[in-house]
């Protein structure tokens, strides 16, 4: 019997929207509570509170005229022009999101056809055995694409897939809810192949992946309610979260992830050349890096240790949930994040959590 294929990454891109929202833009804003007051703080101090807290200074916005399967498309068709990988040899198409197309004149999520679908459609593929779904599964849901796709390679029933994770935030978000400075839209598109393996070198490509849903106490973390402007009251639903309860269960249950998958793998954590964690908040993220290096056994970290293992694009780039691991991913291996690169042979390890709850993470090795 012949040793299962490995799973590669094989191309990849990113579709950055251009319209740049800085802070200042929500300090205008009527940023209400829960109960649709008023803060007794100036809107500020919220908005520097939650800069020092998320490491957000700004975030991307779509176009007026753009939906999610548009910029899903602009980032598959990108990845496979960087490849040259011919669209009809694909096998797979997977779209992650969680809101379907969502017009800007018009709030209903719409997911028929479905975004891959349309994704297909767009790229003008003839091959009907090229089969197209979405996987909405929260911030996770590009990785946990990436690994239904691992999953149909190992078994021989997929030899290239497109995975793509796209959102755009920016539509469903409370415009009154301090939260709301979070989203952000964007996509990023990445191309795994089979590759048979060589008896006489390591492993490569995914070595493990760690999945986890904890549905009985923590489904509704995140979820959607109307808009804290009683005003705009009429039916309309908003992304809504529980920020304190959910920074808890990430900072508990994504290193338990993280080390269990690195254990799967045999991968040690000194081996590890990058952490890619989802863009959620500056602060959970590096608390949950923290955290993986005490759980396996290495104590306390640097900041320069810490910066150096887990590039960022929050800053920058905001939380687009499905798009940040694949865009940080994409920038990363075009070389346009300072100071971090990836080499032949080098573990990466990818890690995300978000609405569920749900949890995953991935042992990479790139190819030598």
């Amino acid at each position: 019997m012949l040793p299962a294929p490995r799973t590669v990454i094989v191309g990849n891109a990113s579709y950055v929207p251009p319209r740049v929202v800085p802070n200042a833009e929500f300090v205008a804003r009527p940023l209400l509570d829960a109960d649709g007051r008023p803060f007794a703080k100036a809107n500020e101090e919220i908005v520097a509170q939650l800069e020092a807290i998320t490491g957000i200074r700004e975030r991307r916005w779509v176009a007026d005229e753009q939906v999610t399967s548009d910029i899903a498309l602009l980032a598959a068709r990108a990845a496979l022009d960087s490849s040259g990988i011919d669209p009809e040899s694909l096998d797979l198409i997977s779209v992650a999101h969680n809101f379907g197309d969502v017009r800007a004149g018009n709030r209903r999520s719409d997911f028929v056809p479905s975004l891959a679908a349309r994704v297909k459609h767009g790229l003008e593929i003839e091959n009907p055995w090229s089969v197209a779904y979405d996987v909405a599964f929260g911030c996770p849901g590009w990785l946990h694409a990436v690994l239904l796709a691992h999953d149909a390679i190992r078994v021989g029933r997929v030899r290239r897939a497109l995975v793509v994770g796209a959102e755009t935030l920016s539509r469903i978000s409370d415009p009154c809810d301090r939260d709301g400075m979070i989203y952000s839209d964007g996509a990023g598109a990445t191309i795994l192949e089979a590759r048979a393996p060589d008896p006489g070198s390591p492993p490569f490509g995914v070595l493990s992946a760690v999945t986890r849903s904890d549905t009985r106490e923590h489904a509704h973390l995140l979820w959607m309610g109307e808009s804290y402007d009683r005003a705009r009251s009429g039916g309309e639903l908003y992304l809504k979260m529980n920020g304190r309860k959910l920074y808890k269960y990430a900072c508990q249950v994504v290193p338990e992830v993280v080390v269990r998958a690195l254990a799967e793998a045999g991968v040690e954590l000194g081996e590890v050349r990058k952490i890619l964690i989802h863009q959620a908040n500056e602060k959970m993220d590096e608390t949950i890096v923290r955290r993986v290096f005490e759980l396996g056994g290495r104590g306390a970290v640097s900041d320069e240790e810490l910066r150096a293992v887990m590039p960022m694009s929050i800053s920058w780039l905001g939380n687009s949930s499905v798009a940040t691991i694949p865009t940080l991913l994409d920038l990363l291996l075009r070389g346009e994040l300072d100071g971090h690169c990836l080499d032949p042979g080098d573990f990466v390890v990818f890690a995300s959590v978000g609405a569920g709850m749900n949890a995953n993470a991935m042992v990479y090795r790139v190819p030598e």
